[in-house]
């Protein structure tokens, strides 16, 4: 971080506390909750004085994530005056795309697909980041994964802000414990963990896939994982980058592995009808029943939002996630995760500022004492998270040896977001898996 940037964003700190100490802000005004001592304060600052200017950011996040984004940005407008004006949509990858064309983009772009992210800096619509901050910086904050995960063609040009992390395995806490279950450590242990529930006459797992337009992603992610698992990282990045096709040893592989648990009429509560129908924000609730209609339930972290309240109040009493275990040894334990990246299109004073702040413990820190979110920020202190198991995912996300982005998230629109889902969905319907790989290769753009 350049010095004059520091010095003066203190000096506008100094400020902003002096004057609420003494009691002369607004009665009203809602307090900000101080950072933990041990927390180094590394927060931007800005060459002058830029009140009442506006950073205009566009992102896909809406309702209630919206709103905590929104309060996560209120240290550093009232530090340093400027507004942040946060739209968020539904139909975020088209409007961006509009916006750009059009000649009308926003100030910062939130992207939660870094494969269009990508796109959109190859056509030059995108500033190269070490060109207005100090990269060293970031770099001192973030892991290489996560570097590179926001570089294009060599050059950095997005800031993770949120993570998730994909490869867990959540479990009813009491009933696990009342049943003398263990958390298995390989896959072959979680299988047979899947065999000792239907021997004991339960359900083990429950699946859920339906989401609106979006329906098979839910899918995808398993096939995802067990890549990670069988195929290893340099594989899975073949695959991504359409090296490797889907009609291959190593794809056919994971596939058959997912429809081991998939097509298995004593494995999923409702079998396959259920996970084509069930939205995947439901499908975790059975866990929740008494007794439970099922046991195990492999979905990300940001799960946890669709427990029922009662639950999220005191998640630990109810409800933990084990690490979805390892396939083949020589692959290790890799994460797939995902996330959402910051970039920019202009270098205005407001906008470097903005973005550096981004890069800082403190822009997550009103959502990360909410819950529901994780950073890859390194910097983030972990006891920020409200509750042990959000802790512990985040600290297996931010070492993680071998982290993965979701790979339909990286894969070209066409197949990632196209045909990766919806042939999915076709094979757990029925179709055989020769035909459903055949016809996601012809979707790949030549």
């Amino acid at each position: 971080m350049r010095a004059k940037h520091f010095l003066i964003y203190m000096l506008a700190v100094v400020m902003v506390v002096g004057f609420m100490i003494a009691g002369c802000g607004p009665a009203d005004e809602a307090p900000v909750d101080d950072a933990p001592d041990d927390t180094p304060d590394d927060t931007p600052a800005t060459d002058d004085d830029l009140s009442g200017r506006t950073v205009t950011v566009l992102g896909a996040i809406i309702d209630q994530d919206a709103e905590r984004f929104i309060q996560s940005m209120k240290p550093f407008e009232e530090a340093t005056g400027i507004n942040v004006v946060y739209e968020g949509s539904g139909d975020f990858e088209q409007l961006v795309t509009l916006r750009v064309e059009g000649g009308n983009p926003p100030d910062v772009v939130m992207f939660p697909q870094p494969g269009l992210m990508a796109d959109l800096a190859r056509e030059g619509s995108l500033v190269d980041l070490a060109t207005i901050i100090d990269v060293g910086a970031l770099e001192a904050n973030y892991s290489d994964a996560w570097i590179d995960l926001g570089t294009v063609d060599g050059t950095l040009y997005g800031v993770w802000y949120r993570a998730s992390m994909k490869s867990l395995v959540w479990y009813p806490v009491p009933e696990f414990e009342e049943r003398g279950y263990t958390i298995p450590e390989t896959w072959d242990e979680m299988i047979a963990l899947s065999d000792q529930m239907v021997a004991d006459g339960l359900t083990p797992w429950t699946i859920g896939m339906e989401s609106a337009t979006a329906t098979g992603w839910v899918g995808t992610d398993w096939i995802e994982d067990i890549m990670l698992r069988t195929a290893g990282p340099e594989k899975y990045d073949q695959w991504v980058a359409g090296e490797l096709p889907f009609n291959s040893p190593e794809v056919r592989r994971a596939f058959e592995i997912a429809g081991e648990i998939f097509f298995n009429p004593d494995y999923v509560l409702g079998g396959t009808t259920a996970i084509l129908t069930s939205p995947f924000g439901d499908s975790a609730l059975p866990l929740f029943e008494d007794p439970p209609g099922a046991y195990l339930h492999r979905q990300a972290s940001f799960i946890a939002g669709f427990f029922p309240d009662y639950v999220q109040e005191d998640l630990a009493s109810h409800v933990n996630a084990f690490y979805l275990p390892p396939i083949d040894e020589e692959q290790g334990r890799p994460v797939l995760g995902a996330g959402d990246v910051f970039a920019v299109t202009n270098d205005n004073p407001e906008v470097v500022a903005f973005l550096e702040y981004l890069a800082t413990a403190e822009a997550v820190e009103y959502w990360a004492n909410a819950g529901g979110f994780l950073s890859p920020n390194n910097s983030v202190p972990l006891d920020w998270y409200p509750d042990e198991i959000t802790r512990t995912q985040a600290e297996i996300l931010t070492n993680a040896d071998v982290f993965r982005f979701d790979a339909s998230d990286l894969m070209p629109g066409v197949v990632g977001a196209g045909s990766f889902w919806t042939e999915v969905v076709n094979w757990v319907s029925g179709q055989d898996l020769d035909t459903t790989l055949e016809r996601i290769d012809a979707t790949w753009p030549d």
